[in-house]
């Protein structure tokens, strides 16, 4: 079976939100009232980012600093050798910041994992602002990426992730894998999911997609077939 695996970052693959850590220690209070204006719909992600970046003053040492804390899932690496393994497309897409990812990631010896995302970008030494290479006109998000843009069509979707910027792409996903907030709102929603609490869940679930036997499927299933 050929499989497409989108993979969300914050909160999925990083047990942490690193674009709130960052915001939190570095930026202007004035995120949070963003951040407000977000939740309540009256402005997309990639405007609520952008906003939210340009507060920010710190230099690209003391970010560092601060993501020296990331902690990702503990079965995470090896799910990326799993994929390796069986040649299985992983591609990580995140509404998060480029930099603090790959910076994360490669402390993890991940760095060559691809990466869509929204593109940090040096103003000074202390100051920044996002750009968004992944957007879509008419995105029904209007997120700086538009993750429904990026599966594509040629392949079944698999989609992990945990959050709202995950909730357009479940629709249209064959599969969604999923935590937290993303999980409610499949269920709400009445879409094919099933839920998981890390990356050994997901390579299990991957496995017996694919009819490998190496890993048994996990007892709690939130959808009546995962047939895709």
């Amino acid at each position: 079976m050929e499989l497409n695996i989108l993979c969300d970052f914050d909160g999925t693959i990083a047990l942490q939100d690193t674009t709130d850590m960052v915001l939190s220690a570095y930026a202007h209070p004035d995120w949070e009232y963003i951040e407000e204006e977000w939740k309540a719909g009256k402005i997309g992600s990639a405007e609520c980012m952008q906003r939210q970046i340009e507060l920010l003053d710190a230099t690209p040492s003391e970010i560092g600093a601060l993501l020296d804390n990331v902690e990702i899932d503990p079965y995470f690496s090896h799910f990326v050798h799993f994929c390796r393994q069986h040649d299985l497309p992983l591609l990580i897409v995140s509404d998060g910041v480029d930099y603090f990812i790959r910076y994360v990631l490669a402390r993890y010896g991940l760095g060559h994992l691809p990466i869509r995302s929204n593109h940090l970008l040096s103003r000074d030494e202390k100051h920044y602002t996002l750009t968004f290479p992944h957007a879509a006109a008419g995105c029904r998000s209007r997120s700086g990426t538009c993750k429904c843009a990026l599966a594509g069509h040629s392949a079944a979707t698999v989609l992990v992730g945990d959050g709202r910027s995950d909730f357009c792409l479940a629709h249209e996903a064959n599969l969604t894998l999923a935590k937290k907030n993303l999980l409610d709102y499949c269920r709400r929603h009445a879409l094919r999911h099933m839920a998981f609490d890390n990356f050994s869940d997901v390579r299990a679930v991957i496995s017996t997609l694919i009819g490998t036997p190496d890993y048994a499927p996990p007892a709690q299933v939130d959808t009546l077939s995962i047939a895709i």
